[in-house]
């Protein structure tokens, strides 16, 4: 009798574990805005770069992964990183909260997949906010999704 119910006790747990393990894949996806590009990933961070000039934000970085990874005898598909950002969101959202500076300058990437697809990806603003007790209600966090929208969508026009 013991046996079976330490049995049963291990596949509950195995079942919850796994239930668990399922809840949390969920929310780490959902917390990534991806939107498919028509350009290759150069062309869409050139795009997004211009963009990103265009409305007055400053360009911090642009890293070329699939580089990195090929210095070091790997290989990586086409992926590149532009990191920019503009005082005027990026310091009231630290205000709220200075943690939210691990998170700033905003970055977004771009990579090709393994079916050849182009993407763009970027954390939602309003994950951002919950990562640093911001209110996703807040105005600056408003602010930095309608521009991540604009500034990706721009990258990605044909």
């Amino acid at each position: 009798m013991q046996r079976t119910t330490a049995l049963s006790l291990i596949i509950l747990s195995l079942i919850l574990l796994g239930s668990v393990v399922s809840a949390s894949t969920s929310a780490i996806a959902a917390e990534l805005i991806t939107k498919k590009s028509p350009h290759s990933v150069s062309v869409t961070i050139d795009n997004l770069k211009k963009a990103v000039e265009k409305a007055g934000a400053k360009v911090f970085a642009r890293v070329d992964h699939a580089a990195g990874a090929k210095k070091v005898g790997s290989k990586l598909r086409p992926t590149q990183m532009l990191m920019f950002g503009n005082p005027k969101l990026g310091t009231p959202a630290m205000l709220a909260s200075q943690t939210a500076g691990l998170d700033l300058p905003l970055r977004v990437v771009a990579y090709k997949d393994k079916k050849g697809d182009v993407y763009l990806a970027y954390h939602a603003p309003a994950t951002i906010a919950k990562t640093h007790g911001i209110p996703a209600d807040a105005e600056v966090i408003k602010k930095m999704t309608g521009a991540l929208n604009k500034l990706t969508n721009a990258a990605i026009k044909k």
